[in-house]
């Protein structure tokens, strides 16, 4: 049995309103992806998307969106992310663009990378913030960003320690 390799594409949905984040749906996605994918590379597209592109995760709250695609093919799905400007649902049309934030071999590197963009980005919102209880806020997600992190890896070594001593 062959085992194909994949890539994941870690993407982030910027749109000028965070409220309109609510309507995405991961059928919507797919369907602008397809349509991207045939503007960009014709029938060749078409089929290379058909063949193994999948809408992993859609996180409608931050606009994260996971994608899978075959190895070989990840750069035509890639190039096709700018030629999205805006997704319809429900009859309502969304203006958007994609940021392709990182491609990674497997969902876990995907999920570390976003942990410490996600850090990342509550230290670049601290400075900004107005009043003392937005400071206190933001301070409590780093600290939740570094805690829920250090239980991760606690639990790897607790877990991994635990194999070791079976074998």
């Amino acid at each position: 049995m062959v085992r194909f390799k994949s890539r994941y594409l870690l993407c982030e949905v910027c749109v000028p309103d965070r409220s309109s984040l609510q309507l995405l749906e991961e059928k919507t996605l797919y369907i602008a992806l397809r349509a991207a994918m045939k503007r960009a590379h014709g029938d060749y597209g078409s089929a290379v998307f058909n063949i193994g592109v999948m809408v992993k995760y859609l996180n409608a709250h931050t606009g994260v969106v996971l994608i899978r695609s075959r190895k070989k093919y990840y750069r035509l799905l890639w190039s096709a992310l700018s030629l999205i400007t805006c997704l319809e649902n429900r009859g309502q049309k969304v203006q958007c663009f994609l940021n392709c934030l990182h491609v990674g071999g497997t969902i876990r590197t995907c999920q570390k990378f976003l942990v410490k963009y996600n850090r990342q980005q509550l230290h670049r919102m601290l400075p900004d913030c107005k009043t003392d209880a937005e400071k206190q806020e933001v301070r409590r997600a780093i600290l939740s960003c570094s805690l829920s992190n250090a239980r991760e890896e606690e639990a790897d070594e607790d877990g991994s320690d635990d194999g070791d001593e079976e074998t």
